[in-house]
């Protein structure tokens, strides 16, 4: 026997002995216990939390799948990542030894998806799709690129005096009704990303149909992948829901490219994580949310930004209580993002749209990435748009007196056009250079 040879069935039976030691010849499961509410009390259960395990229930044709999210009095406490329907006492509950895992790849593009990363659209996925971890750490802060190149959304407002960086992080803070789907529909169609990732978290399902089809598109699916988790589903599949999208969006960060998020929304998001804490046991801290949110929170937002070769430029919404903007979580998502755009129900009452109120909302980036020409202007326009409001009700009231104050004459002057200016279509893009020549044709060096 050759030397070769010899080495050659070495390596065979190193194979085979490594299989044999990785191999689970006795598989332990648990057994559920009880259930209360969407809580699933197992006994005898070796999992880790964030584990899935498969609940057999004896007459569904498939397992139900849950995940572990904590312990209680040597008991494993699991929620389920679908139906609870037909669970009881004494099923079966089999650890797989993984954490939840998506499949992801080129061909998911155009594609709808469920909060777990499925099919929604009725057809299958590609076989070739590769599996991506679901609950991934943020980059290496040392690691990032440096935000330097503009992020043109196609909308006027935004580009000319809130301009975002590739890789920056922003918030929309709204109330309902306000026009915040239709604002996310103008930047997933016009803005100037390679690939968009959608996230609908505890939406109506009447509304994610309106959304794809009226505020999105075939032109902005073709590019985008949607992933839809509804407000009837459990909290922990609307959970999900955010993760799975910043998963995918962080699998196409790796291949280098500029990759656009939009969310909508973290308030929601926040909901079903307080649903979760206060179901396993966590005492309600600020305003009914318990301490968990407020700890989730910068671990999803933090995941997004500049990566060592690719972006992901994040737009979350948030839906603000009674028009509050300074309720906890619009505070806590604020103080963690890298500017904000706040609409108003002031201006969408006026058929201002969009109705961003650019003295509430500022891009924290904006000096980085654009030129002092353009810094000279849009400061500008803030200065008298901050004069008019200051004098609005004297000159509705015809109180005013012409050449009391030269920066209110000149407020005045320019306001109808600034005005327009503001205003868009959501139907009518505006590249990067028509914004700024529209900004520079205002002609408000002058004053």
């Amino acid at each position: 026997m050759s030397e070769d040879t010899s080495i050659g069935k070495m390596i065979d039976l190193a194979f085979y002995q490594d299989r044999i030691k990785k191999a689970q010849l006795i598989k332990i499961a648990g057994l559920v216990k009880r259930v209360i509410g969407l809580l699933i009390e197992v006994t005898g259960l070796p999992a880790f939390v964030g584990e899935v395990c498969q609940i057999l229930v004896p007459q569904e044709h498939q397992p139900v799948l849950a995940e572990v999210v904590g312990f209680r009095e040597g008991s494993s406490l699991l929620m389920p990542l679908g139906e609870l329907r037909g669970i009881h006492p004494g099923c079966v509950v089999i650890p797989t030894g993984k954490p939840f895992l998506i499949k992801v790849g080129n061909n998911i593009r155009g594609r709808i998806l469920d909060g777990l990363g499925q099919p929604l659209d009725g057809e299958p996925l590609d076989e070739n799709l590769i599996s991506w971890p679901v609950d991934n750490r943020p980059p290496n802060p040392l690691s990032r690129l440096q935000i330097s190149e503009i992020l043109a959304t196609g909308v006027k407002v935004i580009d000319a005096l809130l301009t975002c960086g590739k890789g920056q992080r922003v918030g929309i803070f709204s109330g309902s009704g306000v026009g915040k789907s239709t604002l996310l529909g103008m930047i997933a169609r016009y803005a100037s990303a390679e690939v968009n990732v959608i996230a609908l978290v505890g939406e109506r399902g009447r509304e994610v149909n309106d959304f794809i089809r009226h505020d999105l598109g075939e032109e902005g699916l073709a590019r985008s992948i949607v992933v839809v988790a509804t407000s009837d589903q459990p909290a922990l599949v609307r959970l999900k829901a955010a993760f799975v999208a910043s998963a995918i969006a962080e699998y196409f960060r790796e291949q280098g490219q500029d990759v656009l998020l939009l969310m909508d929304s973290i308030t929601r998001f926040a909901t079903a994580q307080r649903e979760v804490g206060l179901t396993v046991g966590e005492p309600p801290a600020t305003k009914g949310y318990p301490p968990s949110v407020f700890a989730l929170l910068p671990r999803l937002l933090e995941r997004t930004g500049m990566g060592e070769r690719g972006s992901i430029t994040a737009f979350y919404t948030v839906l603000v209580e009674g028009d509050d903007f300074n309720e906890p979580i619009s505070d806590t998502v604020r103080s963690i993002l890298d500017g904000h755009i706040v609409l108003t129900r002031d201006l969408a009452i006026r058929n201002h749209y969009p109705a961003i109120d650019v003295l509430q909302s500022i891009s924290r980036l904006m000096p980085e990435v654009t030129s002092p020409r353009q810094q000279k202007l849009a400061g500008q326009l803030r200065n008298l748009l901050a004069a008019y409001k200051q004098a609005e009700d004297l000159i509705n009231i015809g109180a005013y007196v012409s050449g009391s104050n030269k920066k209110i004459d000149a407020s005045i002057h320019h306001y109808e056009q600034m005005i327009n200016f503001l205003c868009q279509d959501a139907q009518k893009f505006s590249s990067f250079e028509e914004t700024m020549t529209g900004l520079e044709s205002l002609g408000l060096e002058e004053t």
